[in-house]
């Protein structure tokens, strides 16, 4: 699989920078630079920039801020005029490109038209004379006007046409083959998948009893591989109409201007763009990663054991769900930080105030601080986790939700109740490792009680000997005798040791077959009973008393 990453990522790189061997024909991208600052003054500072002829970069120039995009427009409109001239001149005219002193300034013609005046800080961005920048920048007209109007030749063009075609058609071949790995790809992974039977593989039983666990983990792994996948396909599909599209834009004079256009206009975007998907990419990997951490642990069998396979599920849940949570915080963090790079934004600073900020924000919110402090060390030391049903203060339920922040719960009723963490400070597990079935049998005080006895106790040993409820009982049902004698009779206890949030369904299948065997056996549950004692001789004086009145 990582061979696969390596081919895509070297599919994308191809699609960009790959190019047939005719230097002297294909053109190399526009170096793009914006206005660089010079100086540091506010207003007045000096900065700089490029003259493009063609969409290719000619020279720099330097001007303060307030007037450098005057003088620059007005330079690249005369090169152009001049330009259009020169190019539809007939036959092969030479260009003549010369330097003239004007108020002891160098000053650039070309075919007898001004174009501009070499200032002081044009010739201090080269660190050299201005006699010899005006030199330099003269030699670089001359050469690129001449290949300019070569380009715009019509053998060139057709030359030219011919690469574009070839570009075309590996764009085409490409775009295909990939196509048809992320097809061949897509039924490897299903033909790959095997039938779930853990019955029949010959494991041992600790590994039996978690294979769920491993096969949910295995499931999301491949999910999560398969989503970085599709979306490194489409980055490289991507990668192969627009690379080749935007190469192809800048084999011809005409259209390579457009190259110049597009890259200023898509140049904060693009960059926001890959910021963007390197860090939703980040995440379903890291996703894919947890996921493989805890499989591997699991299948090791290091935290394997038989009464521990189901509580496992639980912590693997928690444990995943937290984590992940937690990468998804930092690679958004990590992705808003390059993404304020990517535009330019020094993040020094911003880092520095942000500082200052999470300490004021610190100190105003301790109360998720607590909240975060008290959830970790409620996942680290096991308290509960996802699916155990607990109870805090004066409620209880299922636990739907864990977080740093908080537990939710989900009572009988169906409430969703929401608890911060700081806020428990006392929690009864129901589910931890083993739960309980106490169950207490109210006998009448007539009854045989040795009988009553022997019946509860056959009652609790045939349902231990049967296949369905041996998987849920731990342990045999102890009779733990006459617990208390109550206005409801004698109070038998009943003690069953059964699986986590196994004790409400054996209890009360174990109430079943008791009521049906007490019945049978003529054995009555009392119910509540109350003797009320009269005095005869107040009653009659009562009696007595009422006829006098």
């Amino acid at each position: 699989m990582r061979f696969q990453f390596l081919a895509i990522a070297s599919s994308m790189a191809i699609a960009v920078v790959s190019v047939p061997k005719a230097t002297a024909q294909i053109p190399f991208l526009p170096q793009l630079q914006a206005p660089t600052s010079v100086s540091n003054d506010s207003n007045n500072r000096v900065v700089s920039g490029w003259i493009y002829l063609d969409g290719r970069p000619l020279f720099q120039i330097t001007a303060s801020k307030t007037n450098f995009p005057e003088r620059s427009e007005d330079i690249q409109n005369k090169l152009h005029k001049i330009g259009q001239n020169y190019f539809q001149a007939p036959g092969k005219t030479a260009v003549k490109v010369e330097v003239r002193k004007v108020n002891e300034l160098p000053v650039i013609y070309v075919n007898g038209q001004y174009l501009m005046t070499i200032t002081s800080e044009d010739a201090g961005l080269r660190q050299v004379d201005m006699s010899t920048s005006a030199n330099q920048i003269t030699q670089k007209l001359q050469e690129d006007l001449q290949q300019a109007k070569q380009e715009r030749q019509t053998q060139f063009l057709i030359d030219q046409g011919k690469i574009a075609a070839g570009i075309g058609l590996a764009m085409i071949v490409m775009s295909c083959g990939v196509y048809s790995w992320e097809r061949r790809d897509k039924k490897d992974l299903v033909a790959s998948q095997p039938p779930i039977s853990p019955l029949n593989s010959p494991i041992s039983s600790a590994v039996a009893a978690a294979q769920p666990i491993t096969t949910q983990l295995n499931q999301r792994q491949t999910q999560h591989l398969q989503e970085v996948k599709r979306r490194l396909f489409q980055l490289t599909q991507a990668g192969i109409w627009g690379g080749g599209s935007f190469f192809i834009l800048g084999l011809f004079p005409y259209t390579r201007p457009f190259q110049v256009g597009i890259l200023t206009a898509a140049q904060f975007p693009l960059r926001l763009g890959v910021v963007l998907l390197g860090t939703y990419v980040a995440i379903r990997f890291t996703y894919a990663l947890i996921d493989r951490f805890t499989t591997t642990l699991i299948s090791s069998g290091a935290l394997l054991t038989p009464e521990s396979s189901e509580r496992l599920q639980l912590r693997v849940s928690t444990f995943s769900g937290v984590t992940k949570s937690i990468a998804t915080i930092i690679c958004i963090g990590v992705g808003f930080l390059l993404a304020l790079v990517s535009l330019g934004i020094d993040i020094v600073p911003l880092l520095a105030g942000a500082s200052l900020v999470g300490v004021a924000v610190s100190l105003a919110s301790q109360n998720l601080i607590k909240d975060a402090i008290n959830g970790f060390l409620i996942i680290l030391e096991d308290q509960y986790a996802l699916g155990d049903v607990i109870s805090v203060g004066n409620v209880g339920g299922l636990v739907e939700n864990l977080n740093l922040r908080m537990t939710q719960l989900r009572d009988s009723e169906g409430r969703l109740i929401t608890i911060p963490n700081s806020e428990i400070k006392v929690v009864a597990n129901l589910s931890s490792r083993w739960s309980r079935a106490d169950l207490t049998i109210p006998i009448a005080y007539q009854a045989d009680t040795e009988k009553a006895l022997k019946l509860i106790e056959s009652i609790g040993f045939q349902m231990n000997q049967e296949m369905q409820w041996q998987s849920q009982i731990l342990e045999p049902p102890q009779v733990l005798g006459i617990d208390q004698f109550g206005d409801r009779g004698l109070i038998i206890r009943v003690w069953i040791k059964t699986q986590p949030l196994k004790q409400w369904d054996v209890a009360r299948e174990f109430r079943r077959r008791l009521k049906i065997a007490l019945d049978q056996a003529g054995i009555s549950i009392s119910v509540p009973q109350q003797a009320i004692w009269v005095n005869d001789d107040h009653s009659l004086n009562f009696q007595g008393n009422g006829k006098a009145n």
